[in-house]
C-alpha cells in the first residue's frame, strides 16, 4: 500500500498549525541525519543496578512457569507464531524477511524505506514483531527461573545478531517510533532478567555495540516523538520505552535530561489518552491494554531506580485497572471494540496466559482489589514480577463503591443480566485525535455474550496494511451490528488510519439500577440528512433482549447487519434465526426474530466483496455467519429485534 498525493493532502488537513511546523522540522532533520551520525559517547563504570529483589523469581507460581518454560523450548526450536503465521526459522532469523509474503525489506536509510508498500517490502507487521524482542524477554525469563544457560546464550547470540545486522538509521526497524520504544523496553528486561548469567555485564553495559544501540535508540526517540493527531498509544510506547532505558541504562551524559523528558511526557500523554473514568480515548480494546502495560512498566522502571513519579500517573493506570475490571464478561473478556493488533508492552509469559487475568492480578498486587472486581484465578509470571519492583503507594482517590456499568465519557455502557448475558452499548466519540487513527465505524453497535460466548459478536480487526478491501470491510459500518444507510459509513475514512469526517453520537439515555430491565438509547448524525437513533432493552426474567432501530429523515435504503460470533450455528426461516451453540459441553441456544419490514439473507464467508467474517486476532479470520436485512428506512416506524436466550 503505497500513499496517493491525495492522501497526503487529506493527512495534512487533520492537522493544525503546530504540528505542520514540528512535522516540517522533523523532515529537515532526517534530511540532515542522513549525512551526519554522531558518536555514542564513550562510557566507563557502568553497572546495572535495577535487579529484582531477592526472592522473586521464587514467587513466580509454578504453573505459570511452567507455561513460559514450555514456549521458552519452542523458541529455542526455532518454532513461533506472528499473526497467524507460523514460522520455523527463529533459531536463526533474518531480521528483514517476512514469511507472509516471501519478500525481505530492502536496506538502505531507515527514512527512505517505504515501510507501508507490502509490494516492496512485505508485510511490515511480521517483520516488526521478532525485532521488538519479546520473545527474547521470555528465553530471559525462561534462564531467571531455571538457570539454564542454553537460554541466555540463545538470547546474547540473537541480540549480536541483531545489533550487526541493523546499524543506525540503516533499514526497517528504525523507521517507527513505537518499535524502538518497545524494544528499548525489552532490552531493559533482558539484562534484568539475565543478571545472574555471567555473561550480561559483557552483552550489555561492556559491549560498545550494544551502548551504541541503546544511545542511538534514546536519540532517535528523543527526535522524533509521535505528535498532534498521531499522539496516541505510539507516544505512550515511545515515552515508556525512553524512560524505561534512561533509568535503568543512565549511563550516558544525556541520561538525566532524557530521563526528565520522558517522565514529563508520559505523564502528560498518559492523562491526555485516558478519560477520567479511565477508559482509554481510542476506545479500541486492545490498546487499553496496551497503554496499561506499557504505564505500569515505566513505573516499576522509576520505583526500581528510586525516581520520583507524578502522581498522576499512578491515579490514571489505577483508573485503568478499575476500568478494565467493570467492564469485563464472566470470562474476563473485554469488549471487543476498535483497532487490535496483538501488541503488547511486556511479555514474560508462555502461551495460555490470559492476558486480562494478568493485568487484574497486577492491578491487585499493585493497587488492591476492591470488593466488586471479579475473581482471577489464573496466574501469570509477569505480576510477581511488576509486584517486586513497584513500591506500595498511597493515593487520594475515592474508587468505585460498586461495579460501574456506565462510562459517560466514553459513550459505553454495559447492560448485564442472568445467566452471564452481556452487552456492550456503543454511543461514544467515534475516536481519537482529528484523525481517530484506531476507530471502526460502528456508532451504536451492540456487542452481545452468553457465558462469554460471542452470540452477536464485533468481527475484529484482521490487517492493518497491504490488504485494503480486507482493512475497509473490518472497519465499515456493515462490518459491525449497526445500521447502514445507502450502502455508506457512518463516518469517511481517508485512508487505513485516517477518518476525514466522524459520526457525533449522543447517549440520550442508560439506565442500568437493577430494576429488572436494564434500558439504553443513543443516537448519531453520521448520514447526513438523517439520525440513526437505537434503542436497546434487556429483560433480565425473560431473559430478552431488544433492540429498536429507528431512521429519522427522507427515506432511504438501509441494511441493517447482525455478526453472529464463530461458535453460533444459525438456521435462518424468513425473519427468524434459530441460534445454537456450545458451551464446556452443555448445549445452549436462542431465538433471534428479525424485523419483518426487511428481506434477510445469511452470509458467510464471503470474498467479493468481504462479509461474514470474524478475527479472533491479528492476521487470522475464519467465516462466520452475518445476518443481513434490506429495505428501506422512511421514518414511518422503527424495525424491532428480538433476541430470546432459552433454558
Amino acid at each position: 500500500m503505497t500513499m496517493s498525493a491525495g492522501w497526503y493532502l487529506r493527512r495534512l488537513s487533520r492537522m493544525g498549525p503546530r504540528e505542520v511546523g514540528g512535522r516540517v522540522g522533523d523532515a529537515v532533520r532526517r534530511r540532515r541525519w542522513r549525512s551526519a551520525l554522531p558518536d555514542c559517547p564513550s562510557v566507563t563504570g557502568a553497572r546495572f543496578t535495577a535487579v529484582l529483589p531477592a526472592g522473586t523469581i521464587a514467587a513466580v507460581p509454578p504453573d505459570a512457569a511452567k507455561r513460559l518454560i514450555a514456549e521458552a523450548d519452542r523458541l529455542m526450536a526455532g518454532h513461533a507464531e506472528y499473526f497467524g503465521v507460523d514460522r520455523d526459522d527463529l533459531a536463526d532469523p533474518d531480521w528483514w524477511y517476512d514469511p507472509k509474503t516471501g519478500r525481505r525489506a530492502p536496506s538502505g536509510y531507515a527514512f527512505d524505506v517505504p515501510y507501508r508498500n507490502e509490494d516492496a517490502v512485505g508485510d511490515i507487521k511480521q517483520i516488526w514483531e521478532p525485532s521488538r524482542h519479546q520473545y527474547l524477554t521470555q528465553l530471559a525469563a525462561a534462564y531467571a527461573i531455571t538457570g539454564d544457560e542454553r537460554y541466555a546464550e540463545r538470547v546474547a547470540e540473537h541480540l549480536r545478531s541483531w545489533w550487526s545486522a541493523n546499524p543506525p538509521l540503516r533499514g526497517v526497524h528504525w523507521t517507527s517510533g513505537i518499535e524502538l520504544g518497545i524494544r528499548l523496553l525489552s532490552w531493559v528486561w533482558i539484562r534484568r532478567l539475565l543478571d545472574g548469567w555471567p555473561g550480561a555485564a559483557a552483552l550489555f553495559e561492556g559491549n560498545p555495540v550494544a551502548l551504541n544501540q541503546i544511545w542511538h535508540h534514546q536519540r532517535w526517540l528523543a527526535a522524533f516523538p509521535s505528535r498532534g493527531s498521531s499522539a496516541n498509544n505510539h507516544v505512550i510506547a515511545e515515552a515508556a520505552g525512553q524512560f524505561a532505558a534512561a533509568c535503568a541504562f543512565g549511563w550516558f551524559p544525556s541520561s538525566a535530561r532524557l530521563r526528565t523528558d520522558a517522565l514529563r511526557s508520559l505523564e502528560r500523554q498518559l492523562r491526555s489518552n485516558t478519560f477520567g473514568s479511565g477508559l482509554n480515548r481510542e476506545l479500541a480494546t486492545e490498546y487499553h491494554g496496551l497503554v496499561l502495560e506499557l504505564g505500569l512498566a515505566a513505573v516499576a522502571e522509576a520505583d526500581a531506580a528510586g525516581v520520583p513519579v507524578p502522581a498522576s500517573i499512578r491515579l490514571v493506570l489505577l483508573r485503568m485497572t478499575d476500568a478494565l475490571a467493570a467492564i469485563v464478561d464472566s470470562r474476563l473478556r473485554p469488549p471487543r471494540q476498535g483497532d487490535a493488533d496483538d501488541g503488547h508492552g511486556l511479555v514474560v509469559d508462555g502461551a495460555g496466559t490470559d492476558r486480562w487475568a494478568s493485568l487484574l492480578a497486577t492491578g491487585d498486587a499493585v493497587f488492591g482489589r476492591l470488593a466488586w472486581w471479579p475473581a482471577v484465578t489464573g496466574t501469570d509470571v509477569r505480576t510477581p514480577l511488576l509486584a517486586a519492583l513497584i513500591k506500595p503507594t498511597e493515593l487520594s482517590v475515592t474508587r468505585p463503591p460498586s461495579r460501574p456499568d456506565r462510562f459517560a465519557d466514553a459513550g459505553l455502557t454495559i447492560l448485564r443480566g442472568p445467566e452471564e448475558i452481556w452487552c456492550r452499548c456503543d454511543g461514544g466519540p467515534h475516536g481519537f485525535l482529528s484523525i481517530a487513527a484506531h476507530a471502526h465505524a460502528d456508532a451504536l453497535s451492540v456487542e452481545v455474550r452468553h457465558d462469554g460466548v460471542d452470540v452477536l459478536a464485533d468481527p475484529g480487526t484482521y490487517c492493518y496494511h497491504g490488504q485494503p478491501e480486507w482493512r475497509q470491510y473490518f472497519r465499515s459500518t456493515l462490518g459491525h451490528n449497526t445500521l447502514q444507510l445507502d450502502g455508506g459509513d457512518q463516518s469517511v475514512s481517508g485512508g487505513p488510519f485516517l477518518w476525514t469526517r466522524h459520526a457525533r453520537s449522543r447517549v440520550l439515555a442508560a439506565d442500568t439500577s437493577g430494576e429488572g430491565v436494564a434500558r439504553w438509547c443513543a443516537e448519531h448524525d453520521g448520514y447526513q440528512g438523517s439520525v440513526h437513533r437505537r434503542r436497546v432493552e434487556l429483560t433480565a426474567a425473560a431473559k430478552e433482549l431488544r433492540v429498536v432501530d429507528e431512521v429519522r429523515g427522507p427515506r432511504r435504503d438501509v441494511r441493517l447487519a447482525f455478526h453472529l460470533g464463530p461458535a453460533i450455528a444459525a438456521d435462518l426461516v424468513d425473519n427468524r434465526a434459530q441460534l445454537t451453540w456450545t458451551r464446556d459441553g452443555e448445549d445452549r441456544s436462542a431465538v433471534l426474530d428479525l424485523p419483518g419490514r426487511l428481506s434477510w439473507r445469511a452470509h458467510r464467508g464471503e470474498t467479493g466483496p468481504p462479509l461474514g467474517w470474524y478475527s479472533a486476532g491479528f492476521g487470522r479470520k475464519e467465516p462466520t455467519t452475518t445476518l443481513v436485512g434490506t429495505g428501506f428506512a422512511d421514518g414511518a416506524q422503527g424495525f424491532t429485534t428480538v433476541l430470546r436466550f432459552r433454558g
